[in-house]
């Protein structure tokens, strides 16, 4: 699920598969995010970079405040429940999800520099969305004041995820993209 989304060294992406009826799924699709949000913005913070998930009621008027249309082709051209912004309501983390019959697949993807928009817009044929897609996120690099290392964000990250999921796997030992709970 979730619209088209660039991965570059720009993005440190998270992906989850929990099993149906697992209990940090929540009881609504978008209630399935809360943590996974929640998890990231303290990740962020931890690294420096203010933000926070986004409460549903609250969708609204971060959009409002933005100014700006949304872009519904790319994940990262609108807010969603739970994704994490800045103060100002520019995106940090998009959400995504898949679900089966056997479980629900989270995933996660987290803007620690630069991205490189143009590219993205040029490929999905709408060149003209590229200044919407800047103005309507940040990187942490920019929230921080400077780099962010991807691999040391990854590895803040995955210490908060195994604590979220109960996990006794050894961090960084699994590549975060392979992780599996259960």
């Amino acid at each position: 699920g979730g619209g088209a989304v660039l991965a570059g060294p720009w993005m440190v992406s998270a992906s989850i598969a929990l099993p149906t009826g697992h209990p940090l799924l929540g009881e609504t699709l978008a209630g399935s995010y809360r943590w996974l949000g929640e998890v990231h913005a303290g990740a962020l913070g931890q690294m420096g970079v203010p933000a926070r998930a986004l409460p549903p009621q609250e969708i609204a008027g971060a959009n409002a405040a933005l100014r700006i249309r949304s872009v519904g082709w790319a994940c990262f051209g609108a807010l969603s429940p739970w994704e994490v912004v800045a103060a100002d309501g520019r995106k940090l983390v998009g959400l995504a999800q898949r679900r089966k019959q056997a479980g629900v697949l989270l995933v996660a993807g987290t803007l620690v520099g630069a991205t490189d928009w143009g590219l993205l817009c040029e490929v999905m044929g709408h060149p003209e969305d590229e200044a919407v897609l800047r103005r309507r996120t940040v990187a942490a690099a920019e929230l921080a004041g400077g780099p962010i290392a991807p691999e040391a964000f990854a590895t803040v990250l995955t210490r908060l995820l195994d604590s979220a999921l109960g996990s006794s796997v050894p961090s960084p030992a699994i590549p975060l993209a392979s992780r599996r709970a259960s």
